[in-house]
């Protein structure tokens, strides 16, 4: 693992797999995570780990990842379970069982797997929280946990979070399968 890792956050995750109670920077009880991904890169290293929990009624996707260019990237859930290297076209397009358009901010939108930019640093790394919709760790069609796999992929460009089918977010530089925990 890379020393970019936070370390609350890595304690949060092996805490929470192992059965004990994470606690966050506050003080606060974390949730185990309902879902997660071990994150690898293009070359097929290990590089992050995405985490879906569910708090309160709110879903929330913590990240930590290194080996990304500094900047904005585009993230998504993609349809398909399966992680190929190098190209990780195995996961199929966005997450989409309504057959929306693409983006938080189109009007005729968002996919189901539509997700926010994550920002890496100077250093290439990134350990964030993030609010998702809660339908995504649900149980029915919305549900990325349901009977079919999926994967978390994070694209090399910015997601614009409009243009349909992917908001120009490039190619897919990071990919994880889903696994309900």
């Amino acid at each position: 693992m890379s020393a970019h890792y936070a370390p609350a956050f890595l304690a949060a995750v092996t805490l929470a797999s192992c059965g004990g109670q994470a606690r966050g920077p506050d003080g606060s009880t974390l949730p185990p995570p309902s879902a997660s991904a071990a994150l690898f890169d293009t070359a097929g290293t290990r590089v992050g780990l995405a985490t879906f929990s569910e708090t309160d009624g709110a879903g929330r996707l913590g990240i930590s990842v290194s080996g990304l260019s500094p900047g904005q990237h585009g993230m998504h859930v993609h349809e398909n379970g399966a992680c190929t290297p190098p190209a990780f076209e195995s996961a199929g397009s966005h997450f989409n069982p309504g057959s929306t358009q693409h983006g938080l901010m189109n009007p005729a939108g968002p996919h189901a797997g539509d997700l926010p930019g994550l920002t890496a640093e100077s250093d290439g790394s990134a350990d964030t929280t993030f609010s998702v919709p809660v339908s995504l760790l649900g149980e029915g069609s919305g549900s990325m946990v349901g009977p079919e796999k999926r994967a978390f992929v994070i694209h090399a460009d910015p997601d614009d979070q409009k243009t349909d089918p992917s908001g120009n977010s490039g190619s897919r530089v990071v990919c994880g399968v889903i696994e309900r925990r």
